[in-house]
């Protein structure tokens, strides 16, 4: 008994705690139901955590946070192994990546959900629970920090994105290959992900107003076809504290925009720019408003990070830097770009078979 590995499960609801309600699904049902439906790994001990019970669109700030402070009171009893955390589909790659920016320890933290409801007959949800716990349970994924396993695949924290409404194989990165495969009782890994040096945790979670602090307000843009900069005013005067523009093709907008962000970057609300293309990074190309303007405006161009990852690391940003005179643009381009000199910890590099 003393040989099985302690892997927490931190349940947070989502379609894998769904049940029917009458009229559509939500999160319901608890961890340790939703861990009696699955296989537990081969020399595997788990212990369940009911943290909260939400549907993923209701996941805010303040309770990413809390798991965030969670995970690392767990990881504070080296007895643990792992961790894995049950969350829905619909926002897990922003928990994820937060939980990632902050992740030092070299035990790992898996995320996994499901696509199909509790007790669904066939459904993914028990096939991903036990992944993960296997995943989570394996000396090969040491290191690589805050993991999304999903559909027989392990992706890393950094740019996955939910890439399918419905369908099994929901995750994935649009710019690079998963970074392994879990079967046969195995985890076989092809590569090691690239990450920025982790971020302390904010002071935020354990300040004794925690419950009613205010946390900063990151609003996100979305610029189209006769997009203006109606909104990111009206973000500005709601009392954003930050701002993510998601521009056209390589994160373009108008003249207009431009000079609304220089209006923001001058009053101290950093601006961070992304692209609602699928694929490829934010590149200083185009003129006429578009993101050579923008970056002259003051905008930090968000590499390959699409808008929801970008804003966490905005969130983060602001978080760490709370203090008065802080360089929030500086700290943010460098979780952008862990390749810059001084950002990263790992390469991005191919594991030898």
């Amino acid at each position: 008994m003393n040989d099985l590995k302690r892997i927490v499960l931190i349940s947070t609801g989502g379609t894998i705690a769904s049940r029917w309600q009458g009229s559509g699904y939500a999160a319901d049902a608890a961890g340790a139901e939703v861990l009696a439906g699955s296989a537990v790994p081969e020399g595997v001990r788990v212990e369940v955590v009911d943290l909260f019970n939400v549907n993923s669109s209701r996941m805010t700030t303040r309770r990413q946070l809390t798991l965030l402070r969670t995970v690392h009171e767990v990881l504070a009893d080296p007895g643990v192994a792992g961790v894995v955390v049950t969350h829905g589909t619909d926002t897990l790659e922003e928990t994820a990546f937060l939980l990632d920016l902050h992740h030092g320890d070299e035990r790992p933290v898996v995320l996994t959900g499901a696509q199909q409801p509790y007790g669904t007959e066939g459904g993914d949800g028990p096939g991903n629970l036990c992944d993960a716990l296997r995943t989570a349970s394996s000396d090969t994924v040491r290191g690589l920090g805050v993991l999304v396993v999903f559909d027989g695949l392990v992706h890393a924290a950094r740019g996955t994105l939910k890439a399918q409404t419905l369908a099994a194989e929901a995750f994935a990165d649009p710019g690079a290959p998963p970074l392994g495969r879990v079967g046969f009782s195995r985890v076989d890994l092809y590569r090691r992900p690239l990450r920025p040096a982790p971020l302390p945790l904010p002071r935020a979670v354990y300040a004794p107003d925690y419950a009613d602090a205010e946390l900063p307000r990151v609003d996100v843009l979305f610029h189209h076809t006769d997009g203006d900069p109606v909104l990111l005013r009206a973000a500005l005067a709601a009392g954003a504290r930050g701002l993510v523009l998601v521009g056209t093709g390589a994160g373009n907008a108008t003249p207009e925009y431009a000079q609304a962000v220089a209006e923001a970057v001058g009053r101290g609300v950093p601006v961070a720019l992304s692209t609602r293309v699928a694929a490829g990074p934010v590149a200083e190309m185009y003129t006429g408003g578009g993101a050579v303007d923008l970056a002259a405006a003051g905008a930090v161009l968000g590499g390959t990070l699409r808008a929801g990852q970008l804003r966490i690391a905005l969130v983060a940003a602001l978080l760490a830097d709370a203090q008065e005179g802080a360089d929030t643009a500086g700290l943010l381009a460098s979780l952008v770009d862990p390749g810059a000199p001084g950002g990263g910890v790992r390469t991005d590099e191919a594991v030898a078979a």
